[in-house]
C-alpha cells in the first residue's frame, strides 16, 4: 500500500500505519487477541506470547509489559472509565481486573473450573444447556456506573451482568439461533443509551438488547462478527472473522468464493458507512485473515487484532509473516 492509498470510504477512510507496533528484539505476540486504550491513549495489547500484556504509546513505541504467568489463554481486554484493566481468560474461566501496571484487583469466576453446560471443548455445538458463569468467557463491557456485562462464550451461550464489586445480578441467553439465543456470544459493546450490541459470531449477526437483557432486534448480513466497538459519535465498528478462517470442522460454507475477514462501520440504524478487507489478499496492509478485536482511540484511529495462528490451525493455510495487529490512521 502506498502512502496515497486509503481503505474504507469517506468520511471513514484510513491509511494503514506501517511497522506498528515496535516490539523489543526477540519478542512476539504469537497472536494478538485484544486491544484496549487507557485515558492517556496508551495501547494495551493482550496476546498469547510470553508477555501477555504489552503496552505501547500511540506511535507504537514499546513502554512496558506485564502478566507473565497469570493467564491460561488470553482472550479479551477492556479498559474501564477509571483505567481498570479487565482481562478475560477463556481457558481459565475467569475475568480478572488489574491496574494499568498489572496489580491484581479482583477475580470473577473460579480458576480452572468451568460451569456445567455439557460442553466438552470450545466447539459451541457441544453445549447442551445454558449455565452459570463461566465456561470459556470471551469479552466484556463496562457501564458508566461500573457494572459489567460479560459474554460467555465458547462453552456457554449467555450474557451475565455483574455489579461493580463482582456480584452476579442476572443472566440471559441459551443455545440456538432465535431471538435472545446465541451460537458463541463473542463480543459486546454498549451505546450511550445503554443498548447492548452482542456479536453472535456463529449466527453471523449482531443482536441488540435493552439493559435488562430484553431482545430489541438484530442485524444480519454480517460475516461472523467477533467484536463490536462504539465510538462517542455512536458509530459502530465491527471486526468480522469472515468465512475463510477459524471454521469448525464440518461447518464450512458450501462454496469457496465467500467473504473473508473485514472491518465494517455502521450507523445506529445498521446502515453500512464503510467497509474494507474481505480476505482476497490477507497478510497485506488493509486486508485481513482473522479479525478478532477492534478499537477506536480518541483520535479516531483504528486498531485491529487478528488470531492468525489459532484460526489457521488445521487449515493448511500458511499465515507465517502475517501481521497480528494493524493500525489505521483516520483521514479527515
Amino acid at each position: 500500500m502506498s502512502h496515497t492509498e486509503t481503505v474504507g470510504q469517506e468520511p471513514f477512510s484510513y491509511l494503514a500505519v506501517p511497522d506498528w507496533p515496535q516490539l523489543p528484539d526477540g519478542w512476539s505476540f504469537i497472536e494478538a487477541v485484544g486491544i484496549a486504550v487507557d485515558s492517556q491513549d496508551r495501547v494495551f495489547v493482550f496476546n498469547r506470547g510470553e508477555h501477555p500484556v504489552i503496552v505501547f504509546d500511540r506511535d507504537g513505541q514499546f513502554l512496558y509489559s506485564w502478566g507473565e504467568g497469570l493467564f491460561a489463554r488470553p482472550h479479551g481486554i477492556t479498559i474501564g472509565t477509571d483505567d481498570c484493566v479487565f482481562c478475560v481468560d477463556d481457558f481459565d474461566h475467569t475475568v480478572k481486573t488489574f491496574t494499568t501496571d498489572g496489580q491484581l484487583l479482583m477475580t470473577i469466576g473460579t480458576s480452572g473450573q468451568p460451569s456445567y453446560t455439557g460442553a466438552t471443548s470450545t466447539d459451541y455445538r457441544n453445549i447442551r444447556r445454558a449455565g452459570p458463569p463461566f465456561h470459556y468467557p470471551t469479552n466484556l463491557v463496562e457501564t458508566p456506573s461500573g457494572e459489567l456485562y460479560i459474554a460467555d462464550g465458547y462453552g456457554n451461550a449467555r450474557i451475565h451482568k455483574f455489579s461493580a464489586d463482582g456480584q452476579l445480578l442476572f443472566s440471559w441467553g441459551e443455545p440456538g439461533a432465535g431471538p435472545g439465543q446465541f451460537h458463541i456470544p463473542h463480543g459486546i459493546a454498549i451505546d450511550q443509551d445503554g443498548m447492548l450490541y452482542v456479536a453472535d459470531r456463529e449466527n453471523s449477526r449482531i443482536q441488540r438488547f435493552a439493559p435488562d437483557g430484553s431482545y430489541i432486534d438484530e442485524w444480519n448480513e454480517i460475516a461472523r462478527p467477533c467484536q463490536v466497538f462504539i465510538d462517542p459519535a455512536g458509530c459502530i465498528f465491527v471486526a468480522e472473522l469472515g468465512y475463510r478462517a477459524g471454521m469448525f470442522p464440518g461447518n464450512e460454507p458450501p462454496v469457496e468464493d465467500v467473504t473473508g475477514g473485514r472491518v465494517s462501520v455502521f450507523d445506529a440504524d445498521g446502515q453500512l458507512l464503510s467497509c474494507w478487507g474481505g480476505g482476497l489478499s490477507p497478510g497485506t496492509p488493509g486486508d485481513f485473515y482473522a479479525p478478532h478485536d477492534i478499537l477506536v482511540d480518541s483520535h479516531g484511529d483504528i486498531y485491529v487484532a487478528e488470531v492468525i495462528v489459532s484460526a489457521a490451525r488445521g487449515s493448511g493455510y500458511d499465515t507465517d509473516g502475517f501481521p497480528s495487529l494493524q493500525k489505521f490512521a483516520r483521514q479527515v
